[in-house]
């Protein structure tokens, strides 16, 4: 099974763990505390709410099962990528135009302030701008051009049309009927991301427990009291943000999202030559299959890839021979390339492919369940409930009217259920469909 965060918890041996700058002395949580916020989660929206709320003046104490960025936020394929999951014209044909505008407007802000926190606080990870997707078929770049068009009409003019031969221009392989650039968006080192956010957090005067399993959330007219096995955090208000690693600290969460392991690679260095033989323009790449392939190259020129799911968190045995084969077939000429780094980690899929933004009570609020976009949304969902602690409900309460579905099977069996329809959705992909 996939890890649980404990008090024990170290990194996974992936990549990014490897060669991330801040090394973190980490302090648990022994006695009681008192704050404005108590924020569990030590990941990208616990830390965009957090430095929100802090540059804001608030008091906030941040909880962590493990240690900052342990989770999704620190394991990704780093690709900053716009949008949900779900489609502006999905979001517009179960909730309305008025809402498709509202969730347009919006599509693009999770990298904006991705952009602004790392120029804003000197964060070093790696950050270059472009991303792209590419199409396997003539349906594909259907999809695509309809894409384009629809974000034009929320006001988005960043996607750049490619053709097959305009393609290989940014990707060294002859797999794809063509593609499309979004300018706006980019690729970085996530893990170091995360650090570099907690660092500037705790310079605005934010502390963080690391190693403190959070065991209960209770709330009282006056406040919540966050709990761990050796102390507690008292506060005005809760954000519970441990999306796919919350477990069950809080039962009233546990069925709305289903953990999802991806997994990823890393190839030995390729030296500088052979990385720009693959992708000379340095963009990172996912392609639009619904079970898709993503890929970009590292600061020290190795190949980054990543793929697949397994629902209901579980990894696979071995993560290199699930991987290799896409690997191969995009880049043949790597086949005999060596890979150091092999790793898996879960991300939180709501059934609906929206994330769920939500209030318990009158002082526990939360947000989850991104659904495989989380590196932009959940800077934007974090932004959004620190909004919503400072008294504007606006933004908060769109997303959090929104009904969320319960995934068939309940939570015996939506693994099982969820993996019949991944079956469907690939035997489309294999014919072309």
């Amino acid at each position: 099974m996939s890890e649980t965060p404990d008090a024990n918890s170290a990194y996974p041996p992936s990549y990014y763990a490897a060669s991330r700058h801040i090394i973190r002395q980490p302090v648990a949580l022994d006695g009681s505390v008192e704050a404005d916020i108590c924020i569990v989660g030590a990941g990208y929206s616990g830390l965009s709410a957090a430095i929100s709320l802090a540059e804001h003046g608030f008091k906030v104490v941040m909880v962590e099962a493990a240690e900052v960025g342990w989770g999704a936020s620190g394991r990704n394929g780093g690709q900053i990528v716009n949008g949900l999951n779900a489609s502006l014209d999905t979001i517009q044909r179960r909730y309305g135009q008025q809402t498709a505008n509202f969730v347009g407007s919006l599509l693009q802000e999770g990298a904006e302030i991705i952009y602004d926190r790392v120029e804003r606080y000197g964060i070093d990870c790696d950050l270059k701008h472009g991303n792209i997707y590419a199409a396997y078929t003539p349906k594909h770049m259907e999809e695509l051009k309809a894409k384009q068009a629809l974000w034009r009409s929320h006001g988005m003019d960043d996607h750049e049309l490619l053709d097959s031969n305009q393609i290989r221009q940014h990707i060294g392989s002859d797999v794809y009927e063509g593609g499309m650039i979004d300018h706006s968006g980019g690729h970085m080192h996530p893990l170091n991301l995360a650090l570099g956010e907690a660092a500037a957090f705790e310079e605005l005067g934010g502390k963080i427990f690391e190693r403190s399993p959070v065991t209960k959330v209770d709330q009282d007219a006056s406040g919540a009291t966050v709990s761990t096995e050796n102390g507690q955090v008292r506060a005005k208000t809760a954000l519970i943000c441990g999306n796919a690693y919350l477990g069950n600290v809080v039962p009233e969460l546990t069925a709305r999202v289903m953990p999802v392991s991806t997994q990823m690679m890393a190839t030995e260095p390729l030296g500088e030559e052979r990385a720009k033989a693959l992708l000379p323009t340095g963009m990172c790449v996912e392609d639009v299959r619904y079970i898709l392939d993503y890929f970009r190259l590292s600061a020290d020129h190795r190949l980054i890839f990543g793929g697949g799911v397994v629902y209901g968190g579980t990894d696979p045995a071995d993560v290199e021979a699930k991987l290799r084969p896409n690997m191969d077939k995009v880049f043949p000429q790597l086949k005999e390339v060596k890979v150091d780094y092999a790793w898996s980690g879960n991300f939180a899929l709501s059934f609906s492919r929206v994330p769920q933004l939500g209030r318990l009570g009158k002082n526990v609020y939360f947000a989850h369940g991104y659904s495989g976009h989380g590196i932009t949304g959940s800077h934007l969902f974090g932004r959004i409930l620190s909004e919503a602690v400072r008294g504007d409900m606006t933004r908060f309460d769109t997303f959090a009217n929104l009904p969320w579905i319960p995934f068939p099977g309940g939570r015996m069996f939506r693994a099982q259920y969820s993996t019949l329809g991944s079956w469907w959705y690939a035997l489309k992909d294999r014919l072309g469909l």
